[in-house]
């Protein structure tokens, strides 16, 4: 039996030992002191159980390079068996193969089909620098096209639905009026009064036009086939969506341009904080408080939160003083990872001294997407 597992199971009968003297409400001196002596041993026990893993551990690794080596020089080994001049004497006289030549033969014809007698890679000599003339032929094999990396969509990360329009334009009554609930002031008093229900229609017409033109000749398709087209589409498919995720944020507004979120904040009445401090979980936590008294977020796991990388990285190395806890430990701790997303393509870059950049928070209020 393992070590480490010898120590595992002695630590459940210690923590049993421990639970039953802990359960009583007025333990003796001996139990008192036996108490002490299961926890001094269980400590003990903590330290020889991790150096035990780190030994297993080594032997594996070990016994596992060992098993690879004797492999490697067991196929080396019966490959130096095989006898060319088997297979030269059989394909000339007839004569039977023999030996680890048959065995190597038998089993490349179980792996696939031959005419003839096949013969392994191995078996030949490997020679380099012996090209006797020149103008030899050089058969070249082409793979599948290796495509552009493109950054992930963090528009929808962050919410955004996607609307599809064919034609004319889409409108959302969106509730303006403010009605307010107010208590009858005596027995025959009435309630508040009544109040105009108004509505403001939110329309979307498809005013912008984003797209790719790229050039195939006839020539290029013929000679490499429809997966040229592919590639070409799903390059095409991904720099548009590079660009859509800017235009979602940091659109202009001009030449043919859509009105970003963060550009265009004040335009589409999106409340702007600046916050003349480092970064902290303290400033994300008083904007989160904002956002959610402002946007009827249930809780701080209900808000999503975009930033740049050169946040994170920040966030990350700043330690609580006396602690091995970050400000992004407890910024994760209260925001899910999953509701963060990172960009460096939806937000501008750092800039100024000292560095300042910024951050959008969103929220699906009632089930209604924060972008469209």
């Amino acid at each position: 039996m393992l070590e480490s597992v010898k120590i595992a199971r002695r630590q459940s009968e210690i923590r049993q030992k421990l639970s039953e003297l802990a359960g009583k409400e007025s333990p003796s001196d001996d139990e008192i002191r036996s108490m002490e002596d299961l926890d001094r041993e269980y400590r003990q026990n903590e330290t020889r159980y991790r150096a035990a893993l780190i030994a297993e551990d080594t032997e594996r690794r070990e016994a596992g390079a060992d098993l690879e080596t004797r492999s490697a020089q067991e196929w080396a080994e019966m490959m130096a068996g095989f006898e060319l001049r088997q297979v030269a004497l059989a394909l000339d006289e007839g004569r039977q193969l023999s030996g680890q030549t048959a065995e190597i033969v038998q089993e490349l014809r179980e792996q696939g089909g031959f005419r003839g007698v096949p013969v392994p890679w191995q078996a030949l000599e490997v020679r380099a620098g012996e090209t006797v003339a020149d103008g030899t032929p050089t058969p070249t094999q082409t793979r599948p096209i290796i495509d552009r990396l493109f950054p992930d969509s963090v528009a929808a990360r962050m919410g955004a639905q996607m609307i599809n329009i064919d034609a004319g334009a889409v409108e959302w009554p969106v509730t303006t009026s403010s009605v307010t609930a107010g208590w009858a002031d005596g027995e025959t008093e009435n309630v508040a009064g009544p109040s105009a229900y108004a509505t403001t229609d939110k329309s979307m017409a498809p005013d912008h036009n984003l797209g790719i033109q790229m050039k195939i000749t006839r020539k290029a398709l013929k000679q490499t086939g429809a997966a040229l087209e592919q590639a070409v589409r799903r390059d095409m498919n991904g720099a548009m969506g590079v660009a859509l995720d800017h235009a979602v944020f940091q659109g202009s507004g001009a030449n043919g341009q859509p009105l970003g979120v963060i550009t265009g904040a004040a335009t589409y009445g999106i409340t702007s904080t600046a916050i003349d401090a480092q970064a902290s979980w303290a400033a994300f936590r008083a904007a989160v408080t904002r956002f959610m008294t402002a946007n009827t977020a249930g809780s701080p796991d209900a808000v999503r939160a975009l930033i740049r990388p050169e946040l994170w990285d920040y966030l990350d190395g700043v330690l609580i003083p006396g602690t091995a806890v970050t400000e992004w430990d407890r910024l994760v701790k209260n925001i899910p990872a999953g509701n963060i997303a990172m960009t460096n393509n939806g937000l501008a870059e750092p800039s100024g001294s000292p560095l300042s950049t910024s951050s959008l928070l969103t929220t699906r209020a009632g089930g209604v997407a924060p972008l469209w």
